[in-house]
């Protein structure tokens, strides 16, 4: 063989051997390939613990975005509280007189203004203020003491007058919001919130007599508070602001509103009449409690309004309804006159009026102020020996001073 076919022999044995080695080394890279992804899809823990870590990196500090501050023209509350000061604030009045001052509140067009009976009381001047600062002179033209509520009456001519609007107490409950609007300390104009704090409370009268149903509020009333609407969360008057309970004549939390059903049944007797006649059954009660009952011998769990007296001549005593008369030593309180009261056995139990229910005393109270009138005739529900009778009682007019 020459050399000319040896070199094409040797050309040739190279070429294909770089073949055979591309061949070996594509197959092996792409089994290395294969089990990487097969690593990968099966163990990512394993695969990471091997990865090599990345090097740390310092975060940018970022300073964030302070919070927004919530203002009045952002609080959905205070926009409330504002709306309604600005509609019943120009309804609100400052009353004033000889002995001190007060607040009111406008009841119609017509110049009427409702306070509390104790504020105008014995005066012979009054002068109302309204939040204007426009100030004219007013008159007396009703008076309730029973109720503590009273009716002085302005000149309309020349005033703007806005009447409040009314709400329902009777479906007042714990827990809702309240508003009072008044001139405590004669600070005018000023607005104080809080709560109804209980409801059905009993507070006593100028007359000595009590008021049913009052709602109790924490909102603050004050001395000069006196006379001025306390308002739900729509501005609507439920009650007015009559009495705070506190031993230094300031707020402590505690404080006492006539309710509006009661405003209602007596403020326009006042304006057409000069005075309302309340109902009247002439009679001293008591509420059952286990430890009364006891003394009675009664069962532990009776309820009901127990006569402890009548009144000669008045319509309890007139009907028959019969009065503890076995004394078992113990006093309950003192009667008006601060002599002691004792509890004396074997007397009638109430347990309803007109097929309403009487678990305490208050309800017949209750149930007066809301429905009854001089001359009409009630029928009681009465426990006498064990055994349940109904007795009818025709109402008289309540004395002008308690006996």
């Amino acid at each position: 063989m020459d050399n000319s076919n040896r070199n094409i022999l040797f050309i040739v044995g190279a070429f294909v051997v770089l073949v055979l080695l591309v061949i070996c080394v594509g197959g092996a890279l792409l089994l290395m390939s294969h089990t990487n992804l097969v690593s990968v899809a099966q163990g990512p823990v394993a695969s990471l613990e091997k990865a090599t870590p990345l090097p740390t990196i310092a975060p940018t500090p970022t300073t964030m975005p302070a919070a927004p501050s919530v203002t009045g023209a952002e609080d959905p509350v205070a926009q409330e509280y504002m709306r309604i000061y600005r509609e019943v604030n120009p309804s609100v009045v400052y009353i004033a007189v000889d002995k001190g001052s007060g607040s009111g509140f406008v009841w119609d067009k017509e110049g009427h203004i409702v306070t509390n009976n104790h504020v105008v009381a014995g005066t012979e001047k009054i002068q109302v203020t309204f939040s204007n600062d426009v100030s004219v002179a007013a008159k007396l033209v009703g008076q309730d003491p029973d109720s503590d509520l009273a009716v002085i009456k302005v000149d309309p001519q020349g005033l703007d007058l806005q009447p409040v609007k009314l709400g329902d107490s009777l479906h007042a409950k714990p827990g809702e919001r309240t508003i009072a609007i008044g001139n405590p300390f004669g600070l005018t104009g000023t607005m104080t919130v809080g709560i109804i704090s209980a409801i059905g409370r009993s507070i006593d009268a100028p007359s000595g007599y009590l008021i049913p149903e009052a709602i109790q509020t924490d909102a603050a009333i004050n001395p000069g508070n006196s006379g001025g609407p306390l308002l739900d969360f729509q501005g609507r008057v439920i009650g007015v602001n009559s009495q705070i309970r506190s031993a230094v004549r300031s707020n402590s939390g505690i404080g006492f509103a006539i309710p509006v059903h009661i405003v209602k049944r007596v403020v326009p007797a006042l304006i057409k009449q000069g005075h309302f006649y309340h109902p009247f059954i002439g009679m001293r009660g008591y509420t059952l409690s286990p430890e009364i009952n006891k003394l009675l011998d009664l069962p532990a769990d009776q309820r009901g309004a127990y006569v402890l007296a009548t009144i000669p001549d008045y319509p309890a005593a007139k009907a028959g309804l019969k009065a503890g008369s076995v004394d078992t030593g113990k006093v309950i309180g003192l009667d008006e006159n601060g002599k002691p009261i004792y509890l004396m056995a074997g007397g009638d139990i109430i347990v309803g009026i007109e097929n309403q229910p009487v678990k305490k005393f208050d309800d017949i109270l209750v149930y007066l102020f809301r429905y009854a009138s001089p001359g009409d005739t009630i029928h009681l529900h009465v426990l006498r020996n064990g055994k349940e009778i109904v007795i009818p009682v025709t109402l008289t007019t309540r004395p002008r001073s308690q006996q």
